[in-house]
């Protein structure tokens, strides 16, 4: 009886596989490998592009918000700095207004003084003139006649009289 090896190596067929191998691992690698990372590499090359794109956008866009602050900032500066010398330009105008209202008020005021003075120096020239007048007519009064104590009385209170008139 002859035992058969459940498992014999056949030099010639063994060495047919292992070319039959790295023929396929040849062929895989040229035709489907390559591809397939060819593709990859296109994939990974699009995904970075698309990030660097994102990131540029995010950039750019957190610039603009930066300018978009500052502008912010600037304009309530700005308002603030207008409006600050519209009222500081109100106030100017205001003094020079009560300025010019107070010094319009002192001029009247020396004008009615003037205007009172004067008055007054034409009520005492005047006053002079009549008490030269009644000293005239009650020197001529004394020079027709000879008066007597109570007659020069008379005289002067009706010379009084008359001045307080």
């Amino acid at each position: 009886m002859q035992t058969q090896d459940l498992v014999t190596l056949v030099p010639w067929t063994f060495i047919i596989q292992i070319i039959n191998l790295f023929i396929q691992v040849y062929l895989i690698k040229k035709f489907l490998f390559k591809p397939i990372n060819e593709i990859l590499e296109k994939r990974r090359n699009l995904a970075d592009k698309e990030i660097k794109e994102a990131r540029e956008a995010k950039d750019e866009a957190d610039s603009l918000k930066v300018q978009y602050e500052d502008s912010l900032t600037n304009a309530h500066a700005e308002a603030a700095q207008i409006v600050s010398d519209a009222q500081k330009e109100a106030q100017q105008k205001a003094d020079t207004l009560v300025h010019e209202a107070e010094a319009e008020a002192q001029s009247i005021k020396a004008r009615a003084a003037a205007d009172i003075e004067q008055e007054k120096k034409k009520a005492i020239n005047e006053a002079k003139d009549e008490i030269g007048s009644l000293a005239m007519e009650i020197a001529g009064k004394v020079v027709e006649k000879e008066i007597s104590e109570s007659d020069h009385k008379k005289l002067i209170d009706d010379f009084i009289t008359k001045v307080g008139a």
